[in-house]
């Protein structure tokens, strides 16, 4: 390819990409203008924009800056919830006096079960052996006066009567080798067997008597836990009334912040609504801006003249005009269809004098 058509194609090409290239940077402007605006329509869309409700029980009140956001939020109870608020806060702080004044009010049951506790340790201290032998002793130093009052009558009768050196019903020594029946009369041998029958009753009781004094000590163990429990109960019950009234109030207050909870509600679901909007228009404002970028880059005079630029057809094509006019210097020059140009016509274009000595041509005159 001459030089001459190299040029021209490379120009139109140069010439082509620039243009080009300012046409892209124009198109990606506009596609991040476009973009950027559907961020902020959707950004909108999306925010959350609590509605102010007005209730029986109140109204609900939202701040917002010149921005749109939102800044506070209150709600006012209506007036009738509110004497309710102002009566029910009366009954509580008395309540809660009453309830300070339960410690002075419960000690005589803590200080009972205090001396339970003592007290049946006192009982748990000693084994029931222990307590069975007290009890043995303890009854046998009750009886042993009427005891002696009865053998001194015993005495006193058998003397009286002549028989008081008289002793039968003696016995040798038993198989197992103990020893036998010491010798007496009927009447002391009556009186010492019934002492012995109230000896072994004494010691079935006195068995009993070990048992019930640990059965006793746990008991009052068990009775002091119960006044203490009492005495617990007693001040947990008397916050009652405070906790009671204070429940109320507080449901009171629920009740007036409902116009609150209702507007916040309806302000997330259209949050929440306007934000699934936001995503559509974002979304389709991006194709559209994906759309204007392509068709700028893709279409314009730039774009025409890299292809030009870029065609062989068109390179060939501007090779054979200029070959056909054959500029160079071994001969005359000639045109496109062969026919040869005077000297003197060569001359008078470069600035000779002109001259009427033309070749003719076959489509008339072909100087110039």
């Amino acid at each position: 390819m001459p030089i001459a058509a190299a040029a021209i194609m490379g120009g139109a090409s140069l010439l082509g990409g620039a243009m080009q290239s300012k046409a892209a940077g124009d198109a990606a402007r506009q596609s991040a203008q476009a973009q950027l605006e559907s961020a902020r329509i959707a950004a909108e869309a999306a925010k959350f924009r609590p509605v102010g409700v007005t209730t029986r029980y109140g109204t609900s009140q939202f701040q917002f800056d010149p921005s749109g956001y939102l800044t506070g939020a209150g709600y006012t109870v209506s007036p009738e919830l509110k004497a309710y608020q102002d009566r029910l806060q009366a009954l509580t702080g008395g309540a809660l006096t009453q309830a300070e004044m339960a410690g002075q009010q419960y000690a005589p049951l803590q200080q009972g079960a205090t001396g339970l506790f003592g007290l049946g340790q006192q009982y748990l201290q000693q084994s029931p052996q222990q307590v069975a032998a007290q009890y043995i002793q303890q009854q046998q130093d009750l009886l042993a006066p009427s005891r002696e009052r009865q053998y001194a009558q015993l005495q006193n009768q058998l003397f009286q009567t002549g028989r008081g050196g008289l002793s039968v019903g003696a016995t040798g020594l038993r198989p197992s080798g103990a020893g036998g029946l010491g010798a007496t009369s009927p009447e002391m041998e009556a009186y010492y067997n019934a002492l012995a029958q109230q000896d072994l009753q004494l010691a079935s009781q006195a068995q009993q008597a070990g048992q019930q004094n640990v059965a006793f000590g746990a008991g009052l163990l068990g009775s002091g836990a119960g006044l203490m429990g009492q005495y617990q109960a007693g001040q947990v019950g008397a916050l009652s009334p405070f906790t009671s009234y204070l429940g109320a109030g507080s449901t009171i207050e629920e009740l007036g912040q409902q116009p609150l909870q209702l507007g916040r509600q309806l302000g997330g679901q259209a949050a929440s609504a306007g934000g699934n909007v936001g995503q559509f228009l974002l979304a389709g404002g991006q194709g559209a801006a994906q759309t204007i970028q392509r068709a700028n880059e893709n279409s314009g005079i730039g774009l025409g003249l890299m292809n030009l630029g870029r065609s062989p057809e068109f390179g060939s094509g501007v090779a054979n005009y200029l070959s056909g006019l054959n500029f160079g210097f071994g001969g005359s020059p000639t045109n496109a269809a062969g026919y040869g140009i005077s000297p003197s016509a060569y001359s008078g274009y470069y600035g000779a004098t002109p001259s009427a000595n033309l070749t003719q041509s076959p489509f008339g005159r072909t100087g110039i």
